[in-house]
């Protein structure tokens, strides 16, 4: 890993070339579908070998997760901007109105090493077990694993 950038808005924001992120975003105050998260999803996976390599993503009701590393010409602020401005937009279409979806701040992490990183690909699949949306999380909806990163 390259050196770290540090920027700050409410939350820290580090930042180095070829890192893994896992990064968390929430909805403002709305809860999404079965088909609002299906729709937020795809457009995620649209941008894996685009804007990032994206390792697993989860959309859960009221917030997204995603571990990724972006390529270096998109900055990870470029890539949530984009992230959530157009996942913002297709909701809006499905809804037939506007607005604001998401809170304007994301949490992100570097994920520092190998237990860290299975550690939470483990804590976003058992998520929607945990809160009982599904009994088999392999089969939940608005999961994706990279399968081809195994």
């Amino acid at each position: 890993m390259d050196e770290i950038k540090i920027t700050r808005r409410h939350l820290p924001h580090w930042t180095a070339e070829n890192a893994v992120y896992f990064v968390t975003f929430n909805a403002r105050s709305t809860e999404f579908d079965c088909t609002e998260q299906t729709t937020i999803l795809e457009h995620i996976k649209k941008g894996n070998n685009k804007y990032y390599t994206l390792h697993a993503a989860i959309v859960m009701p009221d917030h997204v997760h995603m571990i990724f590393v972006p390529f270096q010409e998109y900055p990870l602020r470029r890539i949530m901007k984009g992230t959530k401005g157009a996942s913002a937009n297709l909701i809006n279409k499905l809804r037939g109105s506007s607005g604001q979806i998401w809170q304007d701040e994301s949490y992100d992490r570097i994920i520092r090493d190998e237990n860290e990183y299975h550690e939470k690909i483990t804590y976003m699949f058992n998520n929607p077990l945990k809160i009982g949306l599904t009994d088999d999380p392999e089969n939940y909806h608005g999961w994706y694993i990279n399968d081809k990163l195994g």
